[in-house]
């Protein structure tokens, strides 16, 4: 069984879909933001950044970093076709934009969320923010530009789309004076896709419906 470290809303939601599409037998463990209990030595045990996700597989490795998570879930249950073909086109495509997603948008996700962490609190602290806000739009219009509809690559549903309609749901992340359907409507009715999904439903409904 795979055992996944999150809180609701978190990017824990993004290794629960993939586990659920695939089938796999999970458990979910929550560590509440709310509460801090990231940073407690228990969590800290599993994963020393106090970042989440963290997911243990079957065989007892610990896995962090959510592209790590959905990219190891893909290889263990390749019937599930989560990725396009080995060394095609497509999944050089797919690879392209999980690693600009990861590298360009969730470490800005962190500074818009907790700019105290890197600037004084108050004002330093706040003009932080909006530059993070501002990066997270300008690249979420970037990946908006890329969707093909109804699913991000022509050739059908994978691990990206799940990946994708994470960060559009961050809604305080991007900052809520952002009209999200004005400026990513094809990111949008993808999350809408996702959501209907009949595995993946639920997981939505309980991460994002609350």
């Amino acid at each position: 069984m795979f055992i996944i470290f999150g809180d609701k809303g978190s990017g824990a939601f993004s290794a629960e879909a993939a586990l659920a599409e695939v089938g796999a037998p999970y458990e979910f463990k929550t560590i509440s933001l709310e509460k801090n209990e990231q940073r407690s030595p228990e969590f800290l045990a599993i994963n020393p950044s106090g970042k989440m996700p963290a997911v243990r597989l079957p065989e007892g490795l610990i896995l962090t970093e959510s592209l790590a998570i959905l990219l190891t879930v893909a290889d263990h249950f390749p019937n599930a076709r989560l990725l396009p073909p080995q060394a095609s086109p497509g999944r050089g495509t797919a690879y392209r934009w999980l690693a600009f997603m990861a590298d360009e948008i969730y470490p800005m996700v962190e500074i818009s969320d907790y700019p105290e962490r890197f600037a004084p609190a108050g004002e330093r602290a706040e003009a932080l923010r909006e530059k993070a806000r501002e990066r997270i739009r300008d690249r979420l219009l970037i990946v908006e530009r890329q969707v093909a509809g109804p699913w991000f690559l022509p050739s059908g549903f994978s691990i990206l789309d799940i990946y994708a309609a994470m960060f559009s749901r961050w809604r305080g992340s991007i900052g809520r004076d952002w009209p999200v359907d004005q400026n990513i409507p094809n990111l949008l009715a993808l999350a809408n896709a996702l959501s209907e999904r009949p595995r993946i439903a639920p997981v939505w409904q309980r991460h994002f419906m609350r």
